[in-house]
């Protein structure tokens, strides 16, 4: 089982490209930004669970501002609570997304964790991605950005699966502070053949002087390179930039064998 999580305040990667690839399956990609262009820390994090006997990526991405305390007390709350969460990942497919995703919005909505929220500084983005068999589910608060890559998808225009939130953190002004709490969560099945599955933080999206608010261009420069290059060039191209703004990526392929969803009056034939 792959097991890892990083905080910026551990290392910054400020001016740093670092590409991890674990197990020649999931991606991570960091860079800090540029100090020529101010930036002097980094606040973004992640956490990693994957385990391929059972057929299951837990991922969380997480892009705090002020301080990275919100990214630190999200993923140690999360870690705090792992045997329960992958006990849930064991529940057939039909159960588990909707048994994770109420059981983590119990503990973001509890009363310890909003005191917890209370004695820290800042806030942060945070997105959470389930894939389990052919299905991806995510639970997104804020503006972190969820893309998927496939050729039936990608011949539609279609990219991006959760809705960039603003002004929606975890934290000391958290989402869940108030009585009804704002957050949105999808499930996706995924289409027969090999899926890309993309998330990123905003400073690859907001980088100037590029096109990479356009997924379509993002997925254009990692086509037919391995994963880990694939990265390494959109980093290439945020620190060629000057960015300021600290980017994370992480990334990995997932093969479907069954077929999906089709129209009534379609042949499955991909």
């Amino acid at each position: 089982m792959i097991e890892y999580y990083w905080v910026g305040s551990q290392k910054h990667f400020v001016d740093e490209l670092n590409v991890l690839v674990f197990e020649n399956k999931m991606v991570l990609g960091r860079f800090g930004g540029n100090s020529s262009a101010g930036q002097y820390k980094n606040e973004d994090g992640c956490l990693i669970w994957a385990n391929p006997e059972d057929d299951w990526e837990f991922v969380i991405l997480l892009d705090a501002h002020n301080t990275a305390q919100s990214a630190e007390l999200v993923i140690s709350t999360i870690r705090n609570n792992n045997e329960k969460i992958i006990n849930l990942l064991k529940l057939e497919t039909s159960k588990a997304f909707n048994e994770v995703n109420n059981f983590i919005l119990s503990v973001f909505s509890s009363k310890k964790f909003k005191e917890d929220c209370q004695k820290i500084k800042g806030e942060t983005a945070c997105l959470i991605v389930i894939r389990k068999e052919r299905y991806i589910f995510w639970l997104s608060i804020g503006d972190c950005a969820l893309y998927l890559n496939h050729p039936q998808l990608s011949a539609l225009g279609e990219y991006q699966q959760n809705h960039r939130s603003f002004y929606e953190w975890i934290g000391q002004e958290s989402a869940f502070n108030h009585s009804v709490p704002c957050f949105s969560t999808g499930i996706k099945e995924m289409r027969k053949g090999k899926t890309q599955i993309f998330l990123t933080t905003d400073g690859l999206i907001e980088c100037p002087n590029t096109n990479l608010s356009s997924p379509e261009d993002i997925f254009r420069m990692v086509e037919g390179v391995p994963f880990k290059e694939g990265v390494i060039s959109l980093l290439d191209e945020v620190k060629e930039k000057n960015v300021r703004d600290s980017t994370t990526i992480i990334s990995w392929e997932v093969i479907n064998n069954e077929n999906a969803v089709m129209p009534s009056d379609i042949k499955q034939d991909f």
